[in-house]
């Protein structure tokens, strides 16, 4: 083995252990999702399900509401999002690029209600909700998750946009662009990367959160996936451990599905923002 060899070597034995840890959750979810009723229980456990069976899947969504809880989270994630990546967006182009008075008292604002934990804001921002009338409502949600996945998105669209250089949109203002023309063909397609990551963020946020769906949502047509499913399938007498782990495994899906999709752009957006600050 080379010198060169040793590092890798020594990379791979500290990394999969550590992987194959996190994992195994997952895994055992999955697995225990398609096992039989009967082989839940079973002592000592079986790793390995003997028989494979899809009843658990089909009884969630026959069975429950997890279908209207979805729709919920889709719509509240999607929603959060859109609003986010635009407020975000045009937010950190201002920041960057017009001077005005209080410029960098803003951004130093923004960045310290981002450090505030958010479980602070729960009693205000519910009563604030209440006041407007949307308690118990995917309104409310939109609104709280705006509220604190917009000062990270402000913060880390701030540093990405502050690398691209002035010249570029000066030099397409000298042909003739206008100053949105110039941010619309210059600025946006540089900052691209940045702008898929502030967008997954904000998505696997709003698509992960449960304490604030648990305390501003109290009706059962409103609630998302985080919570709907700990209603329908845990009572203080029982848990319903097949039909939770199915669920599990289908909220997972989407998450995995885009996180598989825009990995490179996630990972790109977040180290550029961390570099150009």
């Amino acid at each position: 083995m080379t010198n060169r060899q040793r590092p890798a070597l020594i990379a791979s034995l500290v990394t999969w252990p550590l992987v194959l840890l996190i994992a195994f959750p997952l895994l055992w979810m999955l697995l225990t999702s398609v096992k039989p009723q009967a082989e839940l229980f079973t002592t000592p456990p079986d790793f390995l399900p003997n028989a494979i069976t899809f009843e658990h899947y089909r009884r969630v969504l026959e069975e429950t509401a997890f279908l209207q809880y979805f729709r919920n989270s889709l719509v509240v994630a999607v929603s959060t999002t859109l609003l986010v990546v635009v407020v975000a967006v045009l937010g950190a182009y201002s920041l960057v690029r017009f001077a005005y008075r209080g410029r960098e008292l803003l951004a130093s604002l923004v960045l310290f209600t981002y450090l505030l934990p958010s479980v602070v804001l729960i009693s205000p921002l519910y009563l604030m909700l209440v006041k407007l009338g949307l308690a118990n409502t995917l309104a409310s949600l939109v609104a709280a998750y705006t509220s604190f996945a917009l000062p990270y998105a402000l913060w880390l669209l701030r540093s990405f946009m502050a690398g691209i250089p002035e010249d570029l949109e000066a030099a397409a203002m000298v042909d003739g662009a206008s100053r949105m023309g110039a941010f619309v063909d210059v600025v946006l397609p540089q900052a691209l990367p940045g702008i898929i990551s502030t967008a997954l963020f904000s998505f696997i946020l709003a698509w992960n959160e449960y304490l604030y769906a648990l305390v501003l949502v109290n009706s059962d047509e409103a609630r998302p996936l985080t919570t709907g499913v700990m209603t329908m399938l845990i009572s203080a007498f029982n848990i319903e451990w097949s039909l939770l782990m199915a669920a599990s495994v289908m909220m997972s899906v989407p998450l995995i599905v885009i996180f598989a999709f825009f990995q490179k752009y996630l990972t790109s957006g977040f180290g550029a923002g961390g570099v150009k600050g």
